[in-house]
Formats: C-alpha cells, structure tokens, sequence
C-alpha cells in the first residue's frame, strides 16, 4: 500500500470523498503541517498550532494512481481560496498537499502548474504542496464522522 496526505478543508467531507474511491483502502483523519506536538481538535481550531485537518489515505496503486487521487483532490474543493472552503475559516481548512516521497512531489507540483494554467479558475491556486511531517491522529468522533451520523440516522 502506498500513502497520501492531503487537506481541503473540514476533513469529514475529504475523508467521505476519498473513502468512496476504488483502491483506497483505508482512510484517516488528523491534523499535519504544524508546529504543536499532539494537537487536539480544539487545539487546531484555535489556530495556535499551525497544523492543517488532513485525511491519510492508503491506497492499492495497483488499482488506483497517485494521479487519479490529486485529480480528486482538486474536484472536491476550491484550491483558490485560501485558508478558507465554503464557511469554514482559518489555516487549518487551508489547500494543501503532503507528498511522502519525490515522485509524489513531482507529480503534485506538476497537476498543480496545469491546473493553474487551464481556463478552470480565474485565480491563482494557492494550495501548498509540503513534505510530509508528523501527522497526528485525530480524536475517534471525528473518524468516518459522515458514516456515523447516517448510523445513528437509520
């Protein structure tokens, strides 16, 4: 299995969108990019430890490409709205991609200068593409939060 990091926002809508792709075979949601050891949730909403919500994603590349993740990356978000997406406000909704290894960066950094240089935005993207650091485990509630509330709707 390989691994992907990303953030696009409030991380139950990313992670509900990746866990939806054949050949992801497990997702989890946490908190990377920072500057804080063992953030909590309230921790990162207050905006004192610099670390973005992100969703982990293993994935079979056998199945699935890197490529065909970053493609869904940027469909499920506005990557020329920074540090915001819809209603959700601060550095920790920002547009960013952790890659784990070059060619990951290779590959990012080149979707990136083609999307920015296709007619689809009029703005600059400003989605940032970062080594991979640390990456904190976000509390239980939050894992899979979509799958659970329809749960408890049934």
């Amino acid at each position: 299995m390989d691994k992907a990091t990303f953030g696009a926002g409030c991380f139950w809508g990313v992670e509900a969108a990746f866990r939806q792709l054949k050949g992801v075979v497990f997702t989890s949601v946490g908190y990377m990019g920072g500057h804080w050891q063992n953030p909590c949730y309230l921790d990162v909403c207050a905006r004192i430890t610099g670390h973005a919500e992100v969703v982990q994603v293993e994935y079979d590349p056998t199945i699935i490409s890197y490529q065909e993740l970053l493609e869904t990356f940027w469909n499920i978000h506005d990557p020329t709205s920074l540090n915001r997406q819809g209603a959700d406000r601060g550095d920790q909704y920002r547009s960013v991609i952790f890659y784990h290894n070059a060619e990951q960066e290779k590959m990012a950094r080149e979707s990136k200068r083609k999307l920015q240089n296709s007619d689809q935005y009029d703005k600059d993207i400003v989605t940032e593409i970062k080594k991979a650091s640390e990456y904190y485990l976000a509390e239980g509630y939050h894992q899979q939060y979509f799958e659970k509330k329809q749960e408890k709707q049934v």
